[in-house]
């Protein structure tokens, strides 16, 4: 292989982890002229389009799939070999890094991730995406860089670093007067609650409250707990949520707090990703950041609280 054949590896990489010549070509630092002309190398190289136009975006083709994997090993492999003996600078970085995440992790980490980011790494993106039940799929064919994620079942060579621990609190708005008393298992059933649920099953608090032969009244089910927080701010619904969503969000929403009325398990959030990552320098810095941002959670959480007060 000569360098020629390594740089249209390098764009080959870029175009099916962008799917998108122009983000492409901001990846690899080069023009888009540039990167399209490649790309019709590419397709005449390997006989196949690899990304076609479908509506306003493009979308790869199953050549291109089947590729994108492959070709993001082989790049990491190189990265690695290039690399080992120089000294990791983030703020040389430029690359986009795709994590799966709940709006959960979202609203708890990526202000502050991405405030770390900012300052370390200017030249990194990073882009979301919806955490999925298979995760670590995404994780093991190259799609995905780092997942943030609930418990699960996980495949044992897929590593697993907990980043914090999560208890249930009940929130409301500011001045619900169910909230300013002492409040009791039996008006907490009663009240009108807003429930999480991503993907549709039944919360962990329903299951213990079940177990326990007692039944809340739901009145509203959503996918997002960024959404539930604001619904419960503006109405006399209240949520039974972690900590930490909350802690996030109450420099903005008036909202009061208080210790739920039954005893619900706590919960890890961790970070998960596939094992060939161990020691590439970019994601263990990017699982860093991570942990960093975690400490600042817990941190905020052990201060005296600020702004919306918390019920008594």
């Amino acid at each position: 292989m000569d360098a020629r054949d390594l740089s249209l590896l390098l764009t080959l990489d870029a175009l099916l982890q962008e799917s998108n010549v122009t983000r492409a070509a901001r990846r690899l630092g080069l023009s888009t002229p540039a990167v399209s002309h490649a790309l019709a190398r590419l397709r005449e190289r390997l006989a196949d389009d690899l990304l076609v136009r479908t509506g306003r975006s493009m979308r790869l083709t199953p050549r291109g799939e089947e590729l994108r994997p492959l070709v993001r090993n082989l790049v990491e492999d190189a990265n690695r070999v290039l690399t080992t003996s120089q000294p990791f600078q983030p703020r040389t970085l430029a690359r986009t890094f795709t994590i799966t995440a709940t709006d959960h992790a979202l609203l708890v980490f990526s202000p502050i991730v991405d405030g770390i980011v900012r300052a370390e790494a200017p030249g990194v993106t990073l882009r979301y995406l919806p955490s999925i039940v298979d995760d670590w799929v995404l994780l093991r064919d190259g799609t995905v860089d780092l997942s943030v994620c609930l418990p699960g079942a996980f495949p044992p060579e897929f590593r697993l670093s907990p980043l914090l621990t999560e208890r249930f609190v009940c929130v409301g708005r500011a001045g619900h007067p169910a909230l300013a008393r002492r409040l009791t298992l039996e008006a907490w059933l009663a009240l009108d609650h807003v429930v999480v649920a991503p993907l549709g099953r039944q919360s962990v608090v329903d299951q213990v409250l079940a177990e326990r032969g007692h039944e809340r009244r739901i009145r509203l089910v959503v996918p997002y707990f960024a959404a539930a927080l604001h619904l419960v701010a503006a109405s006399d619904d209240v949520l039974t949520v972690s900590a930490s969503a909350v802690e996030a969000v109450r420099a903005r929403l008036p909202l009061d707090v208080v210790e739920a009325p039954v005893a619900l398990p706590t919960y890890p959030v961790s970070l998960l990703w596939h094992p060939r990552l161990d020691n590439e320098p970019a994601n263990a810095w990017l699982r860093d950041v991570f942990t960093r941002a975690a400490a600042a959670v817990r941190e905020a959480s052990r201060r005296p609280r600020r702004g919306p007060r918390a019920a008594r």
